[in-house]
């Protein structure tokens, strides 16, 4: 996979990610850049969930 592709990727994701989870925002996910621990992280400060669920949400995503 080349940049240009795992960029249009990246921002796809990103997409898909804000509408999920509509409180993060675009800084939460530059600041992710992909993380699944950080993502998480971001889901359970902005959403107000649990580890576990917010895990769980991340895995069924």
């Amino acid at each position: 996979m080349n940049n240009d592709e795992l960029k249009g990727k990246w921002n796809q994701f990103k997409g898909d990610a804000k509408q999920k989870w509509g409180k993060l925002t675009d800084d939460d996910l530059t600041e992710v850049e992909g993380s699944r621990d950080k993502l998480i992280g971001k889901i359970q400060e902005k959403h107000g969930k649990t580890k576990e669920e917010a895990e769980r949400e991340v895995d069924n995503w």
